[in-house]
């Protein structure tokens, strides 16, 4: 049966992931003010950016061991307010080295509450008994569409952005503290956990559980999944403005496309999981993705072209979530281990995704940098259907 304080941990942690996709999603309207004040150019910009996301994979493994210390609440506290000092500094820092330590305690704290709630969401949908990571990482998605705009609102609305930025950062810390007791604590956590958590080897070390075929498979699928995910968010809108001939100001509508079809299907993404099968939603998702790509490819008029990238925000949008969900489950590895080696390897994959295929496009063309997601969806599909 479930309890009163289950179905609060649930809604606490979807309160959480909603805190993460406005944490970062926030930093995106602010790039362009960092950039102008820096006087810095493209290539620097880069260079800065690339701190966020090594940041963030430092503190991924690390958070895994803390999270066992501690348990996952007090991470997701910490990280939080790190995230909400950050934001409203990285408009004001001066000099671009200062901004570079910045950019890198920002990225820190959001790969930090990246794997605590992802964690702390495995240990709730294991007491829950039924699945909840879509839906999770739905309240992600949804903070990622409100992030993105709200901050770009608030200055709209005639606030300055160091302004606007407080205002994220108070709503973030207002959120955790509001949600921080209804999270399980580190006893809880412990009692909560799966029988596999106790039932380990003293002598078997976390660097063996690393490397644990389990864990690798599912973070090669990770890295894949998020390699092409991600490389709709640079992409999409040079690829719509270059080869579709999309007006500038439309440029934006195909990710906006993807975004919103992405978020609509995790949040209904549980209720297709218990019908479907987890498998079947992968290998399905998978092969609807790979034919979206497809379908943005080889069509010139516009409706078709949004229609790839709905199929592509459909298909793609539970792939993850079943990954995270997988890894609660491995046998004899503990969530501590599996979720921080995934969410690693799907960060990599999403930072490298946008340099591979600029690579790709550069030698060939972007269609081919495009159909070579294409063919990574493909073979998710063919894996994870030959997984036993």
């Amino acid at each position: 049966m479930i309890t009163q304080h289950t179905k609060k941990a649930k809604l606490a942690t979807q309160f959480i992931f909603l805190v993460c996709g406005l944490g970062i999603s926030s930093w995106a309207p602010m790039v362009p003010y960092v950039k102008e004040r820096l006087n810095i150019n493209e290539a620097e910009l880069g260079l800065l950016l690339l701190f966020l996301g090594l940041g963030a994979i430092i503190m991924m493994p690390i958070t895994g061991l803390l999270a066992k210390r501690y348990g996952n609440r007090i991470i997701i506290l910490c990280a939080t307010a790190i995230i909400a000092l950050c934001l409203p500094l990285l408009l004001i820092i001066p000099t671009a080295p200062m901004m570079a330590l910045a950019i890198f305690i920002f990225g820190a704290g959001i790969g930090t509450i990246d794997v605590a709630m992802n964690s702390h969401g495995i240990i709730v949908q294991n007491e829950y008994g039924r699945p909840i990571m879509s839906s999770l990482h739905g309240l992600f998605s949804l903070g990622g569409l409100f992030g993105s705009l709200g901050l770009g609102f608030l200055i709209k609305m005639g606030l300055q952005p160091q302004i606007a930025a407080i205002t994220i950062s108070i709503l973030l810390c207002v959120i955790v503290l509001t949600q921080y007791k209804h999270l399980f604590n580190a006893a809880q956590e412990h009692n909560f956990q799966l029988p596999k958590e106790d039932d380990k080897q003293a002598t078997t070390s976390n660097k063996k559980l690393l490397f644990n075929g389990a864990v690798l498979f599912l973070g090669l699928l990770c890295f894949a999944s998020f390699l092409s995910e991600g490389a709709m968010l640079d992409w999409s809108a040079v690829f719509l403005k270059d080869l579709k001939n999309i007006s500038p100001e439309f440029a934006g509508a195909g990710y906006a496309t993807f975004s919103i079809a992405m978020a609509t299907m995790r949040l209904l993404g549980d209720r297709l999981v218990e019908k479907l099968d987890g498998k079947v939603i992968v290998i399905g998702g998978s092969l609807l993705a790979a034919l979206g790509l497809a379908v943005m490819v080889y069509s010139s008029a516009m409706v078709f072209v949004l229609l790839g990238f709905l199929l592509l925000g459909i298909g793609s949008a539970n792939i993850v979530p079943i990954f995270f969900s997988d890894a609660g489950k491995l046998k004899s590895i503990p969530t501590s281990v599996s979720i921080p080696a995934l969410s690693t390897m799907g960060y990599a994959g999403q930072l490298m995704g946008p340099a591979i295929l600029g690579f790709i496009a550069h030698q060939l063309n972007l269609e081919s940098a495009f159909l070579f997601a294409a063919s990574l969806m493909l073979m998710i599909a063919i894996l994870y259907a030959r997984r036993k």
